[in-house]
């Protein structure tokens, strides 16, 4: 069983510098590099098992986006917005010297992505887009903004995983061990139990969303999907509410016209831990 490196790179916002943390699988001097980048809440421990399948073809880069498990905290919420994460992730390729590199980004992960990879220039050749879009229905953010950010302690890991798992139901089937597995990275110390790994203040830009704010953010994600060049596999949760099919469907005609595969009996979104989420992510990004 393989263990990733951590490692942390400097970066720059409105009020100094942050350090990003970032686990590397692989060889560290493979020039095959794959980036993994996790949705809002979450962290880059959520592709241990996709980085596992991954890491004898690829040195695996799997950031925790800033404010989130091993990265600095924010001084300023209003830095936790997709401008200034792609702007971590341009600071991270070039610590990792990374020419070119192929993408997996789950939710807000593969917004980040989107951004990165419409950039003239971009060092993105290939890209997977996990249950996410250009438009994405503002019911949904609400139903994110419920249990973002709240102030919530538990006494156990095994309590937490309980609660998470709730909350989660759009993940799709796991056994209680892989669930378990997901769970650990998400929760800190907090005396005698245990408190999630985010900066509560994400949810500080994300609350301030309001609906009249929405087709112009949704505008602009359209203009960045229709630029990018490379070619991109959508993945969608069958049952997903933010991923919508006439989005999904949008996206195979226009742009870089994704290739799309659903996954049933699974929402927002395939955490790409069981088998066939692995292999069809693997067979898209190692084919011809």
């Amino acid at each position: 069983m393989h263990q990733p490196r951590l490692d942390h790179v400097q970066c720059l916002d409105t009020r100094g510098l942050h350090r990003m943390a970032y686990w590397e699988w692989g060889d560290a001097a493979n020039p095959r590099v794959v980036v993994c980048a996790h949705g809002l809440s979450r962290q880059g421990r959520d592709f241990d098992t996709l980085a596992q399948a991954l890491c004898g073809e690829y040195r695996v880069v799997c950031p925790d986006v800033v404010g989130r498990g091993e990265s600095d905290w924010l001084a300023d919420p209003a830095g936790y917005q997709l401008p200034a994460y792609v702007a971590d992730m341009v600071t991270l390729l070039a610590r990792l010297n990374a020419q070119s590199v192929h993408w997996v980004g789950t939710s807000m992960g593969g917004l980040i992505g989107l951004g990165l990879a419409s950039l003239p220039g971009s060092p993105i050749t290939r890209m997977v887009l996990n249950d996410v879009g250009p438009s994405i229905p503002f019911d949904a953010l609400e139903g994110i903004g419920a249990y973002l950010g709240l102030p919530i302690r538990w006494a156990s890991v095994e309590e937490a995983a309980d609660y998470l798992l709730s909350i989660s139901e759009g993940f799709g089937k796991h056994s209680r061990e892989q669930w378990l597995a997901l769970t650990r990275p998400m929760l800190k110390p907090d005396g005698g139990g245990f408190k999630l790994h985010y900066d509560p203040q994400i949810a500080v830009p994300f609350r301030a969303m309001t609906p009249g704010m929405a087709p112009a953010a949704e505008a602009a994600l359209w203009k960045a999907y229709d630029a990018v060049r490379c070619p991109t596999l959508l993945l969608r949760g069958a049952d997903s509410d933010l991923l919508t099919p006439d989005t999904a469907t949008a996206m195979t005609q226009r742009g870089p016209r994704a290739k799309l595969h659903e996954f049933a009996d699974v929402g927002h979104a395939p955490m790409l831990v069981v088998p066939e989420q692995v292999a069809v992510v693997r067979e898209f990004l190692l084919g011809p």
